[in-house]
């Protein structure tokens, strides 16, 4: 099966960095019926974290995070990438990349289990176009 690749919108939001707080935003958007592709968590200043959030369908999100109180940046664009886990598969993007001359800004890619793996990948957003045709999906 040939690697997938799609263009994604995800949203960023600086929240505090205490026990809890990622709970109760992912069950908050949960009990919304909000499904996540993705979500990433890091330290970000003094006591806060930022928190990425990569929804399925960004309408249902927006309406979801402003209900829990939750302000969320306006909308990203990234790609998500998934296919059959193998050496170098990442490698490979990463290449169609650099050899278009486009910087990655960030990646976070994970084996998915079954013999499959999962990730998101970002570009800064003029290299958005440029990137999709590097990566076949214009």
């Amino acid at each position: 099966m040939p690697d997938e690749i799609k263009r994604i919108d995800y949203y960023y939001a600086s929240v505090p960095d205490k026990p809890g707080e990622g709970a109760r935003i992912l069950g908050a958007l949960r009990d919304a019926g909000v499904n996540l592709l993705g979500v990433s968590a890091f330290p970000h200043g003094a006591r806060r974290s930022q928190l990425d959030l990569i929804p399925e369908d960004s309408a249902t999100f927006t309406k979801a995070a402003r209900a829990a109180g939750l302000k969320v940046s306006t909308k990203k664009s990234g790609f998500l990438i998934q296919g059959e886990d193998r050496p170098g598969a990442v490698a490979d993007f990463a290449k169609r990349l650099a050899e278009a001359k486009i910087n990655v800004t960030s990646v976070q890619v994970f084996c998915a289990g079954s013999g499959r793996y999962g990730g998101m990948l970002w570009v800064k957003p003029p290299d958005l176009p440029k990137a999709a045709k590097a990566l076949g999906i214009a």
